[in-house]
């Protein structure tokens, strides 16, 4: 017996519970209806390798079945179609990246919510960032959209990043091309591993064999730093 594909646009997600809500017509009446975000038909597309992370706005396709002894409806094998609203983003990302949002949390993880489109994008902090305080939920910050290139993978970060004081530090020490201080904490065959301000910050020095075995556990050594990322410091030994 064939089934009805309905298709319909994401108003809202439960990320905690994990489903989505769906609005769509049906009979020349807007219905809304739930589907678990995990939940495939037994036939659906078993080389789909990527998941799709859903946003609200996303166009989707879907089964309708009965649940409870057919007393609730809900939706099942959700597909992604298109969105429009994202898309959108991302072209003016291309030439504007900058845009106004609306810090928000959910089961312990922070996103920020894009104002004129409701698209909730996961925070991506640095690894030398400080967590943003509850008492900034639902505050309005500026925030640039990454990974633009890679649907599955975009997130979002701060204009304005409240560092670790070591980590500024490392920023006008780059800046200005000042040697610091580093001690070593790990040697591997390949490298030498050393912490910076009192381990507040890691890095690693592709050193040669010979180097490597000149060093040991405990010494001290002049570094630069040659770059800072959100989740790598790069130094060479002076």
């Amino acid at each position: 017996m064939r089934k009805d594909i309905f298709t319909g646009k994401v108003t809202s997600i439960n990320h905690e519970k994990n489903y989505v809500s769906v609005a769509y017509m049906h009979n020349d009446r807007k219905k809304t209806i739930t589907c678990r975000m995990s939940e495939k038909e037994a036939d659906s597309d078993a080389h789909e390798k990527v998941k799709h992370v859903y946003r609200v706005g996303d166009e989707v396709s879907f089964l309708v079945k009965g649940v409870n002894r057919g007393a609730n409806m809900i939706a099942y094998n959700l597909k992604f179609l298109y969105n429009n609203e994202l898309q959108h983003l991302l072209d003016k990302a291309a030439t504007d990246n900058r845009f106004i949002g609306y810090l928000k949390k959910t089961d312990n993880a922070w996103f920020i919510k894009e104002r004129a489109s409701y698209i909730f994008f996961p925070l991506e902090l640095s690894k030398w960032e400080r967590v943003p305080s509850e008492e900034h939920l639902n505050e309005a910050v500026e925030f640039r959209l990454l990974h633009t290139d890679k649907p599955g993978r975009i997130s979002a970060e701060l204009f304005t990043h409240d560092y670790i004081p070591e980590f500024r530090k490392a920023i006008q020490a780059f800046k200005h091309n000042t040697p610091v201080e580093a001690v070593v904490t790990r040697i591997s065959p390949y490298a030498v591993y050393v912490d910076v301000y009192s381990g507040s910050l890691q890095s690693k020095l592709p050193l040669t064999k010979a180097q490597v075995n000149d060093l040991k556990e405990g010494d001290s050594l002049q570094v630069r730093f040659t770059f800072l990322g959100n989740t790598r410091i790069v130094v060479e030994r002076i």
